[in-house]
């Protein structure tokens, strides 16, 4: 499928969606059925590419964990590792030709609405970690190249795809509301509850990010957030999870499961500091669900319940030290549930907690009125009972040092939310961080180093590969495709937003 948004035929379409459904079949078919395409089968390949695409291969999962240097990667010089970001694609915006369909075959006025708030959810997910990545894209637009001959869609300022993306998640909710169960969802099987507090959980992520343009009257970044604290409902635990469930069948095991040495890779990561350090300081046993001890301490006498058996590596170091370091065997590797598990743990992209720790930060900036004491422990704590809930009870997973509910409550009791509001925002980000190791895998971790500066990554001018080495980039390019078959549209939004330079440190309006 090209990345630049050309003509598909219908057949081509529907054959591609055919094939894609099968993967899923014991979750999205009824064998009983006819093969007719269904709102219920779009709506399921549309659910499934964004929750599964982008970590397809075992690889692909580790590359934004790469980028938010939670680990390395010893296969080779890894670029994402070393801060350089090339050229994105707009390849996400495909599917989204089926939003249409899928509304057009809905059986009832009721589901035509659960149908039509899913479209406007899954646009604006899409258009939001474009957005995100990139700056000025084609919004209003796109995806018209069949209904209106628009091949080469003009480019929206960021502004107003942000106000298009807050706009389609209100209708979200409102038709979602108005909807009825639907059919075809591996997340929620349909329950337009569940979509509601994860479409109003999505709306308070982006309005975070625009926490610099409260400004801006035409956003109200503020009231729009406080209003829907107030009046719409949010998600409530960690099973509210925008997150795939996986299965022993093929196609849906845990990406990085190595059954049968199904996953080549499990040799290259080693953990790092910006992972270990924070746990270890604050004695968090959410170090012995992620990482494996060190051999090399093994042998030496320590136990794998002891902090001092997980040696860190700092991510910014030269290829050839880290390779030294893997070589000695004295590091610490992934947890040993992740390869051996098909069902290691849902990977979510917007998870419970994530929400817990936006309700913290708006409470410290005073956009809310709520505790954000409260709500920061609360997020501290869905993460601990989520990897409680996911891991066996064995020693081999734990290393002996369980979350158990004790140690929870005394946790969050002894590490509160303190200091000014500016080591607040650095201890909330740096908890979202470690909440998120393997979640939230849109570079959301990287998302937030750039909007917060925290957690603080090393900038290592001798092996930094952005340029210049003193800097860390801050976008990615625009596609290749665009500058060939949309190139005066592309080239009015470089010479808006850059003055003409489409660079990776260019600031986008986000970032002003």
């Amino acid at each position: 499928m090209k990345k630049y948004l050309k003509y598909i035929s219908a057949w081509s379409m529907l054959a591609m969606l055919l094939v894609s459904c099968s993967k899923f079949d014991e979750i999205n078919s009824n064998p009983n059925a006819t093969g007719q395409v269904t709102s219920g089968m779009l709506a399921s390949n549309m659910i499934l590419d964004i929750t599964r695409t982008d970590i397809g291969t075992q690889k692909s999962f580790m590359q934004p964990f790469l980028l938010a240097k939670y680990v390395t990667w010893q296969e080779g010089q890894e670029n994402y590792q070393y801060n350089r970001i090339t050229r994105g694609d707009f390849s996400r915006l495909s599917l989204l030709r089926n939003v249409d369909p899928m509304i057009g075959y809905a059986e009832t006025e009721r589901l035509k609405n659960s149908y039509t708030a899913l479209g406007h959810f899954i646009r604006a997910w899409q258009f939001f970690i474009l957005t995100m990545q990139m700056g000025d894209i084609p919004y209003t637009e796109t995806i018209k190249g069949e209904t209106e001959g628009l091949v080469k869609p003009t480019y929206d300022t960021q502004k107003e795809v942000f106000l298009g993306i807050l706009s389609e998640l209100d209708q979200a909710d409102a038709l979602f509301e108005l909807g009825e169960n639907f059919a075809g969802d591996p997340i929620y099987n349909g329950n337009i509850d569940q979509w509601r507090r994860l479409v109003n959980s999505f709306a308070l992520y982006v309005l975070i990010n625009l926490y610099k343009k409260t400004d801006d009257t035409d956003l109200n970044v503020i009231s729009r957030f406080r209003e829907i604290v107030n009046n719409r409902p949010l998600m409530r635990n960690y099973e509210d999870n925008f997150a795939l469930t996986y299965l022993d069948k093929d196609n849906q095991k845990y990406p990085w499961v190595n059954i049968n040495s199904s996953n080549p890779f499990t040799i290259y990561p080693m953990l790092t500091a910006n992972l270990i350090n924070p746990l270890k300081a604050m004695g968090d046993r959410r170090l012995f669900y992620y990482a494996k001890p060190s051999v090399v301490k093994l042998a030496a006498g320590k136990d794998a319940s002891d902090w001092d058996a997980y040696p860190a590596v700092e991510a910014s170091a030269s290829f050839n030290s880290l390779q030294t370091i893997h070589a000695s065997k004295d590091f610490s590797d992934l947890n040993d549930r992740y390869a051996d598990l098909f069902n290691a743990e849902p990977v979510g992209l917007f998870n419970y907690w994530d929400l817990q720790f936006i309700l913290a930060e708006a409470s410290v900036r005073t956009w809310i009125s709520g505790d954000a004491g409260a709500y920061y422990d609360a997020g501290i704590t869905a993460s601990m009972q989520f990897l409680a809930h996911y891991t066996p009870d064995n020693e081999k997973y734990h290393h002996d040092m369980p979350l158990t509910d004790t140690y929870i409550q005394q946790y969050v009791k002894e590490h509160p939310l303190q200091g000014s509001s500016e080591q607040n925002i650095e201890q909330i980000i740096t908890q979202k961080y470690l909440a998120n190791f393997l979640q939230a895998c849109d570079f959301n971790a990287w998302f937030e180093n750039r909007r917060t500066g925290y957690p603080t990554f090393i900038l290592n001018a001798a092996t930094n590969l952005n340029d210049p080495t003193n800097t860390f980039p801050k976008r990615w390019l625009y596609p290749a495709d665009e500058l060939n078959y949309n190139g005066e549209h592309v080239s009015d939004a470089i010479q808006r937003q850059f003055g003409g330079n489409d660079h990776v440190n260019q600031e986008m309006w986000l970032l002003k």
